[in-house]
């Protein structure tokens, strides 16, 4: 069997391993030391909680062991994608490099620029950050990347589902040409496959498990729920939630609780706090002083229950997390993985709970594709029962007969109807003297062609049934019920509208007699 003594690692680096009480490496650790030690580009693929983290550092350590670093010039790189990631690869860092003189600088948000810039002045051999905050520097002149000699991309899959692909390839190229690249992620996206082959130079594949499957060591259950009304969802699986925790008892030490939402994560966190459990919510929105003071309360063992959105999914190494609970189930499969690999970490058991609502049909069966197989259906907890407002039933509304439930539309659209249908009725028996005198102003016109009055009455005439029409077609009940008895202009003309500005028949000859 493989032992750290057999890696030809330096050392001082190998008596901090001692220490930390590390005999044996893990298969990705055993599979991507030696050929990173060799000077290789190394693509390592391996699911969460094998000790990706010390794959990289342990052989960076050693490749740094000479030299020098200059003011602003760091000589390695570790990319991550998330500040608590890479807060995470810093303590590793601390821990392993312990015996040497190697310094380290993390750069992150949340910290004020001036405290990172004086560790950047005075040069340093390992430059830990984000991809964001590292630009920012960059752009500030604050950094120079020429120097750097091994570059690592920890968590690759996430950076790209994160969108840090162009931050990424920016970054690629303002590091030189001739130094070493480490990618380590979970899972392989075609994305990744493209960024490798561009960047990467003939890697050494590293690839310890099948993609995306989870760990032999943690027990995986699903509790599928129906609440009665979707707008009780929420509700009902916090209830179900609390009962789980309850359910596991003493065997639950710590556990963490995921959901997709930030929302969700305060509302959920307060639900527990609520009810007596020890819970804290991580996300984020949160400060960053804020977050690490949670999180190292959930590693002392101050704090029970973590409530966690996806930023604490990747890469965090909590080694004795007992349970992992999905109060959502994940929108990306991926995700799935990267959760539950929370627990059962380092060779230790764990248990891994969903929640499942009709809702979430589509995201599990994506769960089940990728990793597999068909994850075991549990009962709900001896006892439990869903409180009277998740179990009452969708109210129906008793004044809405045939239309929407809200806003009135159905009763509006079934007026309008029936009030068209006894306008029909009452246009079909329309008085007689509106009848009369459609058929009457014809002939009326026909007595007296020549005069003014007659011709401005004739003109109008036929547009008298045009108007009837129309009115009909806007529905304008109240006007057509105004103008029912109205069927001329009367007497009240005014005197303009008499004038007729077109000349007659009579006058047309007389002016062209003239002409001619």
């Amino acid at each position: 069997m493989t032992k750290f003594s057999d890696l030809k690692l330096d050392p001082k680096v190998l008596s901090a391993v001692a220490d930390a009480g590390y005999e044996t490496p893990t298969p990705i650790q055993a599979g991507a030391i030696p050929p990173a030690l060799e000077g290789k580009d190394v693509l390592g693929i391996a699911q969460t909680g094998t000790g990706k983290t010390a794959s990289f550092t342990l052989p960076m350590l050693t490749l740094l062991r000479r030299g020098r670093a200059r003011a602003r010039m760091p000589r390695s790189l570790v990319l991550c994608p998330t500040r608590e990631l890479a807060a995470q690869v810093a303590e590793n860092f601390d821990l392993y490099a312990k015996n040497t003189k190697l310094t380290r600088a993390l750069l992150i948000g949340g910290v004020s620029f001036g405290e990172q810039d004086k560790l950047i002045d005075k040069g340093v051999d390992v430059l830990i950050a984000t991809p964001g905050r590292l630009l920012d520097h960059f752009e500030r002149g604050k950094l120079i990347l020429t120097d750097v000699k091994v570059m690592v991309v920890d968590e690759a899959d996430r950076m790209l589902d994160m969108g840090f692909i162009p931050d990424i390839e920016r970054i690629f190229q303002l590091t030189p040409f001739t130094r070493q690249t480490l990618f380590f992620s979970a899972t392989m996206a075609p994305e990744i496959e493209r960024i490798t082959n561009t960047f990467l130079h003939a890697p050494v594949r590293v690839e310890v498990a099948r993609q995306a499957t989870t760990s032999e060591t943690i027990t995986q259950k699903l509790v599928e729920i129906t609440p009665a009304r979707r707008d009780q969802t929420a509700k009902a699986k916090r209830e179900l939630l609390r009962a789980l925790i309850s359910a596991e008892g003493e065997t639950c030490t710590n556990a963490i609780v995921f959901c997709n939402r930030k929302v969700d994560v305060d509302i959920v966190a307060k639900s527990l706090q609520k009810y007596g459990f020890d819970a804290a919510p991580i996300h984020g929105d949160l400060d960053q002083s804020q977050r690490m003071r949670t999180l190292d309360s959930f590693r002392d063992g101050s704090l029970k229950v973590l409530v966690a959105s996806d930023v604490a999914a990747r890469g965090l190494d909590i080694p004795a997390v007992s349970h992992v609970f999905n109060y959502d189930l994940p929108m990306h499969a991926e995700d799935y993985v990267h959760r539950i690999g929370r627990t059962g970490r380092a060779g230790r058991k764990g248990t891994a709970i969903s929640i499942a609502v009709p809702q979430d049909e589509k995201f599990l069966s994506q769960i089940e594709s990728l990793v597999k197989m068909e994850i075991p259906r549990a009962e709900t907890p001896e006892g439990f029962e869903l409180s009277e407002g998740a179990k009452q039933p969708a109210r129906k509304r008793e004044d809405d007969k045939g239309g929407r439930s809200r806003g009135g539309r159905g009763r509006e659209r079934g007026e309008r109807g029936e009030r068209g249908s006894r306008d029909r009725k009452r246009e079909a028996s329309q008085p007689e003297a509106i009848k009369e005198a459609q058929t009457d102003a014809p002939q009326q016109a026909e007595a007296k062609p020549a005069e003014p009055e007659q011709r401005i009455e004739t003109r109008t005439e036929p547009k008298f049934e045009d108007d009837n029409k129309s009115r009909r077609s806007r529905g304008g009940r109240n006007r057509r019920e105004r103008d029912n008895d109205v069927v001329g202009m009367g007497d009240h003309v005014p005197d303009f509208l008499t004038v007729s500005f077109r000349p007659s028949k009579s006058e047309e000859t007389a002016e062209d007699s003239a002409e001619g």
